[in-house]
């Protein structure tokens, strides 16, 4: 069990893997940066997340995972892990799902960058968080934090920070959020997700309609 602090490295893209990580508290993002240093965050690690089970068998981590808030995370040694799947078949079918839903997610996030407009880029980036947070049993009713600065989410959807905070006060124009420094309540659950062009398909989470916001006015 090691705690880190915000911006700290889990692994650097090249590293060779010696331990996979799970992370117990905090949230940490992986990125991927261009020859010209700009950077994309290409998904969010949220409590109880498997961090790097890729580098379980991979011999070379293709992308860096840093830590977006202060963290606890529990660090498996990889060849302890290999040999417990090997042994363990149901072991080995948690893991195989548990890639197969990042993959999942990844594709979504593909989707969002190349082909939604920046109002629904945003949305169903918030919609993600309040789904993916309370079946972790993390969102406080129709509300959760948001750990991520404006640059950040602006790295995560392809906009510019000016741009994620132009939108955020559409959003909250309109209706649908009300925004309290991170915090972040959701004033017409129904209508982000429509917004943001938001189904909860691709995160393979049981259930039905995930937050309890309040319904619009004239719902």
């Amino acid at each position: 069990m090691r705690k880190l602090d915000a911006g700290a490295y889990l692994v650097r893209e090249g590293d060779v893997p010696t331990h996979c990580a799970v992370l117990i508290n905090g949230f940490a993002y992986r990125q991927k940066v261009t020859g010209e240093g700009a950077r994309q965050i290409i998904a969010v690690c949220i409590p109880g997340d498997a961090i790097d089970f890729q580098n379980m068998f991979l011999d070379v981590s293709d992308h860096s995972v840093q830590l977006l808030t202060r963290s606890t995370v529990a660090e498996i040694p990889r060849d302890a892990l290999q040999q417990l799947v090997e042994a363990r078949p149901a072991v080995g079918v948690a893991v195989i799902h548990t890639t197969l839903v990042e993959a999942s997610i990844l594709r979504e996030w593909v989707v969002n960058v190349g082909r939604r407009d920046a109002r629904a880029r945003l949305a169903h980036i918030l919609c993600e968080f309040a789904v993916r947070l309370e079946s972790r049993g993390l969102a406080k009713g129709d509300a959760f934090e948001l750990p991520m600065t404006q640059e950040q989410l602006a790295d995560a959807t392809g906009l510019t920070p000016v741009h994620v905070n132009r939108v955020l006060k559409i959003l909250e124009a309109e209706g649908l959020i009300s925004r309290q420094r991170r915090n972040v309540q959701f004033v017409d659950w129904r209508a982000l997700q429509d917004v943001g062009d938001f189904s909860r398909r691709y995160l393979h989470i049981p259930g039905g309609e995930p937050v309890r916001a309040r319904p619009s006015a004239d719902a």
